[in-house]
């Protein structure tokens, strides 16, 4: 990895520690993606929704902002440029948080630092899953199976 690379892994790194590092400082609330989801889904009418909607559209106004300046550093497969895949990757993904009690950055950023036992051990799992997919994909493209 070139310093470019990983100045901006750092770089991503320190934002990501700031922002909820504020979130907690301000709100009192920790930053996971599928709590926030959540509290912005449910049906009842909470004044914080705006902040979970600011929140929640800052992350994907960021992600289209950054696919657009940057969008060659993505290096996106084709298949992750199929819209079903992705749909029902989502859904994989939102099941799994609900299974799990949580996400990557309520466990891993947060729960973490927070010293968290629970969070430890949902971190390992993700990371070791993670690893695992990642293992099981490339064998299936190294015996000739297009992903």
């Amino acid at each position: 990895m070139d310093w470019q690379g990983w100045g901006m892994a750092l770089a991503g790194g320190i934002m990501i520690g700031g922002a909820s590092t504020m979130l907690m400082a301000l709100n009192h609330r920790i930053a996971g993606i599928s709590g926030i989801f959540g509290g912005l889904v449910d049906f009842e009418r909470s004044p914080e929704r705006a902040w979970r909607a600011a929140f929640i559209g800052g992350l994907i106004l960021g992600g289209v902002i950054l696919s657009r300046v940057w969008g060659e550093r993505f290096g996106l497969s084709p298949l992750a440029t199929q819209s079903g895949p992705l749909f029902l990757a989502g859904l994989l993904v939102g099941f799994g948080t609900r299974l799990g009690g949580g996400c990557t950055s309520g466990h891993g950023v947060c729960g973490l630092s927070r010293l968290s036992g629970r969070s430890f051990t949902a971190t390992l799992s993700f990371i070791g899953f993670g690893v695992l997919t990642v293992a099981v994909i490339r064998t299936l493209a190294n015996l000739g199976f297009v992903l």
